[in-house]
């Protein structure tokens, strides 16, 4: 369903449909979790630094508890990500070979964001804003980026102005003036068009770049990368080789990986929201 973009009573209802329409076709009566595009905080518990700006301002966890006479669970759709490819995903325990894994992961979509799992729990902070990566600037900018595109939370230069899925067809279409998204840029590269295959290493760069920043902070056992612009395979071999410049060591053990559960990992995530409750 799409996200409704008039009112927050409008989302507010669509999720209150959507959830009765999973559990009369389950026959059951389910825990909720929920994974947002932003973060409650815990100085107001109200919702903030939501790219659905419409969600900003709101109690959205009392709100749907109200409505739906229950507990609900809120979290970063980015934390719950991390937390559902860190449960059983990619970079489980079992999978990477690694009693308590330090994970990153990555959601390369409409915007950018990401999440911290240690151990199997995800690692919020004390204002809810760890893992908030995409609002950090590109890491050394090259004379062509700075100051860099605004970006919707104020500032000019985030990593997410370039990183998006909208912000790679954008830079495309400034290099080439064709209108291609994200997936048809990929095709075109694969096909051996030059202007897609330099658009794409223009792109591997800088997700290199914003990764080693990350790694040169948190050395995760490893990254999974997750969103609509992770399904370029090029990135899993070009990006690992590209930020062994940045990353202050001598050797990167940090492991770049796609998610296990493809689009379903966030949701998977939100329900990983109550394992242990």
């Amino acid at each position: 369903m799409a996200t409704p973009r008039s009112s927050y009573d409008e989302i507010l209802s669509a999720l209150v449909a959507l959830i009765a329409s999973v559990e009369a076709e389950c026959g059951a009566r389910g825990s909720i979790g929920l994974g947002i595009p932003g973060i409650t905080s815990p100085a107001t518990g109200l919702v903030k630094n939501a790219n659905t700006t419409l969600l900003i301002g709101h109690a959205l966890d009392r709100d749907l508890e109200q409505r739906l006479g229950r507990p609900v669970r809120v979290a970063n759709d980015a934390n719950c990500f991390a937390l559902s490819e860190a449960s059983d995903g990619a970079a489980s325990a079992s999978a990477l070979g690694v009693a308590r894994p330090t994970v990153f992961g990555v959601i390369l979509g409409t915007g950018t964001g990401g999440g911290v799992v240690v151990g199997g729990q995800p690692l919020v902070g004390p204002d809810a804003i760890a893992g908030e990566w995409g609002h950090n600037s590109l890491p050394w900018p090259r004379a062509d980026e700075v100051p860099g595109p605004a970006c919707w939370c104020g500032l000019s230069g985030c990593i997410e102005t370039f990183l998006s899925g909208p912000a790679l067809a954008r830079g495309h279409r400034e290099r080439t003036g064709q209108e291609l998204d994200a997936s048809a840029i990929a095709q075109a590269a694969e096909r051996g068009d030059e202007q897609a295959v330099q658009t794409l290493e223009r792109y591997a760069d800088r997700l290199a770049r914003a990764l080693a920043s990350i790694i040169n902070v948190l050395n995760p056992d490893a990254i999974v990368l997750g969103g609509g612009v992770s399904n370029i395979a090029r990135l899993y071999e070009q990006v690992p080789q590209l930020w062994a410049r940045y990353v202050f060591s001598d050797v990167v053990s940090t492991r770049l990986l796609r998610a296990k559960h493809g689009d379903s990992s966030g949701v998977r995530g939100a329900a990983w929201l109550w394992s242990g409750a």
